[in-house]
């Protein structure tokens, strides 16, 4: 049982882990540092789809056969842990790997470098099966809304700060150096966020069982035909999903009209100010608005960078899509979060967040696909496609049913 008490220690040690991992954020930022550090490497638009369709969408698939072994275990702390570690061991090599480069110039490693980024995402990925579910069971449920805006808000701040010294160590070192530096900071600091999770008090089981990957195939195939939320969750996933993926292709696109070699540093901070921005707004004003506006604001900023990027081209319009970028990724944090606790409950949450792996199909494709567009054709095509996926996310808004 799950009391008061115990409920007010995990809140302060969840948002112990918050702080410290948000400190680590911009050192090995998705959208930012890990595609320019490919394009440095010799990457291509190919290079930059593939590697965001690992960390963003096919990391998340493999929910899906995690999901039924990790359901079954009615404590899942130990496992979240085993996910995090195998991040912070990747951080580690991946260091190891820049430091090797600029031991050994001629050193191609690009392919290896995929490797281990593909073990960090599945870490995260398996992590975060258990991740929902422990926040789920940890805290009273008149706890968690205000706990995802106070972390929000502690993330917020924390991003800012890594952001600012990530900004001067891409500016003032080169690569592999600036890399190497930026992973090795990383790792530090998501080792020592992971402590906070051997102080979690995890006293409620979960008491769904699932038989094999067949059953639970089977089962996700029910949840999805009776809950209509779910549906609807999936399907806007499935398509407002591709927004966080876009970021790594505008740096890409951005080689073409800069050549400053700031601009990096400049896009993590600018990127990080629009998402401190939204988070510490939404945090002040969630008790007054519904996820649903939220899902909305988040389609109108997803189109407006389409636009800009279109009409525009010097370094101002970039700051601004990144600032944007960064509003999308922390509407989109707060508003999938807050969403998935809603349509699941406490014995399915590990559950559902493996059927969530469903959602991130389109995802995982949507960006290889654009490598492949922008390799064919040009970035004014992609960009379209981009906008009418984004576009088609508003059925399904329409229909996601969110009480809070």
């Amino acid at each position: 049982m799950l009391t008061q008490k115990d409920s007010s220690f995990n809140f302060y040690a969840l948002l112990w882990h918050a702080l410290l991992l948000s400190l680590s954020q911009s050192f090995i930022d998705f959208d930012v540092v890990l595609p320019a550090m490919i394009i440095d490497a010799g990457g291509t638009s190919m290079h930059v789809g593939i590697l965001t369709a690992i960390m963003l969408g096919g990391a998340s698939i493999t929910q899906l056969f995690f999901a039924p072994y990790i359901s079954n275990k009615p404590f899942k702390k130990r496992f979240l842990l085993l996910g995090i570690n195998s991040r912070i061991f990747s951080l580690g090599f991946i260091a190891f790997l820049l430091y090797y480069i600029s031991q050994n110039k001629e050193a191609e490693l690009l392919w290896l470098i995929f490797i281990v980024i593909s073990l960090y995402a599945v870490g995260g990925a398996f992590a975060s099966l258990s991740y929902n579910d422990i926040i789920g069971k940890s805290l009273n449920e008149h706890s968690r809304k205000s706990f995802f805006s106070v972390k929000q808000i502690i993330i917020g701040i924390g991003v800012f700060i890594s952001a600012y010294f990530a900004k001067k160590i891409l500016t003032f070192y080169q690569y592999p150096f600036s890399y190497m530096t930026l992973f090795i900071i990383g790792f530090v600091l998501l080792a020592t966020s992971s402590m906070a999770f051997w102080l979690i008090r995890e006293k409620v089981e979960s008491n769904l069982k699932i038989d094999n990957l067949k059953h639970f195939f089977s089962i996700m195939k029910i949840e999805i035909a009776e809950n209509k939320k779910l549906r609807n969750y999936l399907g806007f996933v499935n398509t407002q999903g591709i927004a966080v993926s876009f970021l790594p292709f505008v740096i890409l696109y951005s080689k073409q009209f800069l050549t400053g070699n700031t601009d990096v540093g400049n896009f993590l901070l600018f990127k990080v100010i629009g998402a401190v921005s939204a988070g510490i707004l939404i945090s002040l004003l969630i008790k007054k608005i519904k996820y649903r506006f939220l899902l909305y604001l988040g389609v109108i900023v997803s189109l407006s960078i389409v636009f800009i990027l279109i009409m525009f081209h010097n370094s101002y319009a970039f700051y601004t899509v990144f600032v944007l970028g960064g509003i999308i990724a922390s509407i989109y944090s707060i508003t999938m979060n807050g969403v998935l606790l809603e349509v699941s409950s406490k014995d399915n949450r590990a559950l559902y967040t493996g059927i969530s792996g469903a959602g991130y199909i389109l995802p995982a494709i949507f960006p290889i696909l654009g490598g492949f567009i922008i390799k064919e054709f040009n970035f004014t095509t992609f960009f379209l496609l981009y906008a009418i996926i984004v576009l088609s996310s508003l059925f399904f808004i329409r229909k996601i049913d969110c009480k809070k």
